[in-house]
């Protein structure tokens, strides 16, 4: 894809810059999961786009490529008591500047995706629809849609009957019809309102 070269620049003296984005703000179940990516230049990653815009197989070999070539990458989350606690918006700010403040190499500059950035010590850019325009968001938004797609697979085996493995928490026709019938599990979100419903 071709990215946004039209973007707020940091510093010309700033040459280590991470970008930073989550997966699982919509689902009714699960963490949300944050990466943070930083980029070699030297060695591009073909295939790069928003995660939601390429296939599961595309994701995969993405995936492969960042966790290979990356200068530095992390993956960190927010877990559904946190979610619940803090409201959501609030828990993929936390996910998020976990995942920053794990990179190995830290950043000088850091591209969020989104219209805020968390309150934290970076200089940084929130960049709405980042996930298309800007690469390193591009590349955590494809490690953290990959991670949290596989930990919801599991999740289908631990509490079968959700058909987690389908719709990876997301509130589908089926999701809310199981979610009436079985009653809700502990990775369901309980401030979530089909969730609360149910419980209610």
């Amino acid at each position: 894809m071709q990215f946004d070269l039209d973007l707020p620049k940091p510093d010309p003296g700033i040459r280590i810059i991470a970008g930073t984005d989550e997966a699982g703000r919509g689902p009714l179940a699960g963490d949300v999961v944050a990466a943070a990516v930083i980029l070699d230049e030297m060695c591009p990653i073909m295939g790069l786009d928003d995660s939601k815009k390429l296939s599961e197989r595309q994701r995969n070999a993405c995936f492969a490529q960042v966790v290979e070539k990356a200068q530095a990458y992390a993956i960190a989350r927010a877990t559904v008591a946190e979610i619940d606690q803090l409201n959501i918006l609030q828990a993929s700010m936390l996910a998020m500047q976990r995942a920053v403040e794990a990179l190995q190499i830290q950043p000088q500059f850091v591209y969020v995706d989104g219209n805020r950035c968390p309150q934290w010590q970076y200089p940084s850019e929130a960049i709405i629809k980042g996930d298309s325009r800007v690469q390193c968001i591009a590349a955590a938004s494809i490690l953290a849609k990959v991670t949290r797609d596989a930990e919801m697979v599991k999740f289908d085996k631990q509490y079968p009957g959700y058909g987690f493995a389908q719709h990876k928490g997301y509130p589908t026709k089926a999701h809310i019809q199981a979610l009436q019938t079985l009653g809700p599990c502990p990775i369901h979100r309980e401030s979530y309102g089909p969730v609360a419903a149910v419980l209610s």
